[in-house]
């Protein structure tokens, strides 16, 4: 193809790609729907003792929390479980590295969600120096027999990059500079990733050529747009799971039990003031 061929199909790519955002309400809507088939996954998962592992990975603000946020919303957390892991103890440096991730893989009827998983060792870790080159190369050599066996033991692993561009996480991390809401997202540790876009880029690059597999798969998503990147990632999520309508009863109400004689205590409770909202804290 020639150079001017190459540039009218970017230039197609890129008009595709680049639609107009969502309104609160169509976005609104769109999930409501999503949280409907969420519920049923989560009701599936259940019924048929299914094991369903989530991961999500990529640059900070590329809105990894936005995502499994909106996953989470109206379903239980006792079926989807988050599992962020802290700093590993001085115990767990001297461990096998994937040892720590085990033990929250998911039992029968439990959908594990990772923010950040144990690809921290190729892109966090091996970016900032925590871990030399060879070290992560020897992981990732590993990395795919390990989801092999997860794969064969019957777990449903689904793996999710999030692109973020750079222009895009730049206003991100810029907001969060005087958002009180937001400081706790911005670290010295991601002030310096912010600085190695490359690194990571370097790091990403050869994470995905090693452990894209057939039974474990990277699916990327373009996150630069929250709102569509949510409803593209949830139902793609969906669109990976064989999940069907789980057969429920008829729900109806009982009759309450009669008062028998109660009487509401004269007790004096603590009750919350109710403010004339809307209101400003601290009288600010």
């Amino acid at each position: 193809m020639s150079k001017s061929g190459k540039d009218v199909q970017a230039a197609r790519l890129d008009a595709a790609t680049q639609q107009a955002k969502l309104s609160r309400g169509e976005y609104e809507k769109e999930l409501a729907r999503l949280h409907a088939e969420l519920v049923k996954l989560q009701l599936w998962t259940v019924h048929t003792k299914q094991k369903i592992c989530i991961v999500f990975e990529g640059r900070d603000g590329a809105g990894k929390g936005g995502i499994i946020k909106a996953i989470m919303e109206r379903v239980s957390p006792r079926v989807f479980q988050i599992v962020a892991l802290p700093a590993p103890t001085e115990r767990e440096k001297s461990q096998m590295y994937i040892q720590r991730y085990v033990p929250h893989f998911p039992a029968a009827g439990e959908i594990i969600i990772f923010d950040r998983s144990w690809y921290n060792r190729a892109g966090v870790e091996r970016v900032m120096g925590f871990c030399p080159d060879e070290t992560a190369r020897r992981f990732l050599e590993s990395v795919p027999g390990v989801e092999k066996a997860m794969a064969d033991s019957g777990i449903i692993l689904l793996k999710y990059w999030l692109e973020v561009s750079q222009e895009e996480q730049t206003c991100r991390l810029k907001a969060r500079i005087n958002d009180e809401r937001k400081v706790w997202k911005l670290s010295p540790m991601d002030l310096e990733s912010y600085s190695r876009w490359y690194d990571y880029s370097r790091a990403r690059d050869e994470m995905f050529k090693a452990t894209d597999t057939a039974w474990a798969p990277w699916f990327v998503i373009r996150s630069d747009d929250k709102r569509r990147a949510r409803l593209n990632a949830i139902t793609h999520m969906l669109s990976q799971i064989p999940y069907e309508d789980v057969p429920r009863k008829a729900v109806k109400l009982p009759e309450r039990q009669k008062r028998h004689g109660y009487v509401e205590p004269n007790y004096p409770y603590k009750y919350v003031p109710e403010l004339p909202w809307p209101s400003k804290l601290n009288g600010s």
